[in-house]
């Protein structure tokens, strides 16, 4: 006899938990993500850089505290601060995109 798996995709876990794509609590959900996400990705170039919270701080002219809370999502950040921290702080180029 076969048993029946209660996996559940990524996909199918997101709807049953914040509704469809649209719905208000998606939404709130997606923005939150988005942000989790920012924070993270900058947090992983710093990590690929070799560099410390600290060393990201002074380079871009903030602090650890800071560089701490964008990337635990604690905190929102402005484009022109990201700019600093990806371009001076990281010697990156941020991109941005809208998607309509």
């Amino acid at each position: 006899m076969k048993q029946q798996s209660n996996l559940k995709s990524l996909d199918q876990f997101v709807e049953e938990q914040y509704g469809k794509k649209g719905t208000s609590n998606r939404d709130k959900f997606e923005k939150g993500y988005e942000a989790f996400k920012l924070g993270f990705l900058i947090q992983q170039a710093r990590l690929e850089k070799g560099m410390t919270q600290e060393e990201l701080a002074e380079k871009c002219g903030t602090n650890k505290g800071y560089i701490s809370k964008i990337e635990n999502n604690i905190k929102e950040i402005r484009i022109s601060t990201l700019q600093k921290i990806v371009e001076l702080g990281l010697g990156g180029h941020l991109e941005l995109s809208i998607k309509l």
